[in-house]
Parts: structure tokens; sequence; C-alpha cells
């Protein structure tokens, strides 16, 4: 007697998504854990602007964001999910232009405090860390009616934003850490030397890639895109941030 086989319904959101959520908030929470949050309990986080401070916590909420939305996808509550998406369009929006904000303003701080061009320099790192993520959820957004690029999309982006959290992780390593460390009291760092916490991000996205591979014998071209402009973004920082182009586009930036 013949057998009709039933495709079994791939769910649009696995626990893979739901774990990297996880591994997300434990680099974003644990690399600022001894530059801001240990220093906040202790009475010891100097200079920090109200500013600053709203900037640290619209950044740690994404990955919160990201957790409740892959969960809620998981467990197929999609009405709520896409309730909850129009929030997260506003956080998205709001993170790029105080990223941005706070960027300029630590720049502005550097140049007071003599560093001159090598503070312009260093300014291309959380500019082309920033400009990606919202290019990215961006994407996100524009494929909603198709949910495997969608959440593919919505994770590259967040990894993008990663890259800071994993550089503290170098920074502490490298100082030794103490009461009030922070980057931003320190001289800029070379941009090169900001490619040890990129790379790592990007292993993220090769984490992913990876899953593909595993479940679907193929890699989406989201994260072939995603990790390929993340390369390209990181390698490119160097050679341009040394260049005249750049000290002028710094200069315009810090006019705002």
């Amino acid at each position: 007697m013949a057998t009709v086989a039933v495709p079994v319904r791939r769910p649009l959101v696995g626990k893979f998504y739901v774990v990297m959520a996880w591994i997300f908030i434990a680099v974003a929470f644990g690399g600022f854990f001894g530059t801001y949050w240990l220093q906040l309990a202790r009475g010891t986080f100097r200079g920090g602007s109200p500013l600053l401070h709203f900037h640290g916590l619209l950044f740690s909420a994404w990955t919160l964001f990201f957790l409740s939305q892959t969960t809620l996808v998981a467990n197929r509550k999609l009405r709520s999910h896409r309730s909850w998406g129009l929030l997260g369009i506003s956080l998205a929006t709001a993170m790029v232009f105080l990223g941005m904000a706070v960027a300029i303003a630590a720049t502005q701080d550097r140049i007071a405090a003599g560093y001159g061009n090598a503070a312009r320099a260093f300014l291309i790192v959380p500019v082309t860390a920033i400009l990606p993520f919202g290019a990215f959820v961006a994407a996100a957004v524009a494929n909603v009616r198709r949910p495997e690029w969608h959440k593919r999309f919505m994770l590259v982006a967040t990894v993008s934003v990663l890259q800071a959290p994993i550089a503290r992780f170098f920074f502490l390593a490298a100082t030794g850490g103490g009461p009030g460390m922070r980057p931003s009291f320190a001289p800029p760092l070379p941009v090169e030397r900001a490619l040890s916490g990129a790379f790592v991000s990007d292993l993220l996205i090769v984490a992913a890639m990876i899953h593909d591979w595993r479940e679907d014998g193929r890699v989406h071209p989201v994260y072939w895109w995603g990790l390929g402009i993340m390369l390209a973004v990181q390698l490119g920082r160097t050679p341009f941030a040394y260049t005249d182009a750049w000290y002028r586009t710094a200069d315009i930036l810090l006019a705002f």
C-alpha cells in the first residue's frame, strides 16, 4: 500500500537562533562588565554623561530584544513578534543616531586632550560599526515577509554591534583593568588594533553559516553578503582612516 510522505514544516526560528541570542547577551554584558557595569555598582565610573548612559542602555537592550523576538517566533507567537517589531525599528533608529552622537562626543574629547588626527582616525571604527547595523536592520525590515532572509539580516545586524564589547575583552586583557578604567580615557588605539575584536565578532556569522550548511546543505546568501560586507568594511578601515579624505569627513561629523 503506497504511503504519502507529509513534509514536516520547519520552525521559522529554531533553537539555534535562541542560543545565539543568549551568546549575544553574554558577549554584550560580559564585554562591558569590567569597564561599565561593575564600575557603576562600585561608584568608580568617571566622566559618564547622560548621553553615554542612555547609549549603554539602548545597546544592551537590543540584545535582550533580539532574544525576546527569537523566543516569540520559536514558540510561534508571530502576532506578538510583529507587534514588538515596531518597537525594534524605533530602538534600532535611536541606536544609530545615539551611537553616532556618542562616537562624535568621544572624539571631540580626545581632540581636546591633544590626540588630533589619531582621534579623527579612530572615529572610523565606531562609525563603520553603527552604520552597517542600521543598513542590516533596514534590510531585515524590507524582507519582513521573507522570514528566511529577515531573521538572518537581524542576526548579522546584531553581530555588527558586538565588535565594541568584544574589543573590551582585549582592552581589559592588555591593561589589567582597575577602578575607573575604560578605553575612552586612554590614547586612541591605532585603527588596525580594532581588527582583533572585529574578526572575533565575524566568527559568530561563520557559526551561523556552518549551521546553515549542516541544516540545509548550503549557506544562505544573507550570510555571504553579511560576512563579505563586514570584512570589506573592517579591512578598509585602516588604509582609509589615515587619509586626508577621512580627516575631512571626520571634521564634518565633528561639526554636528
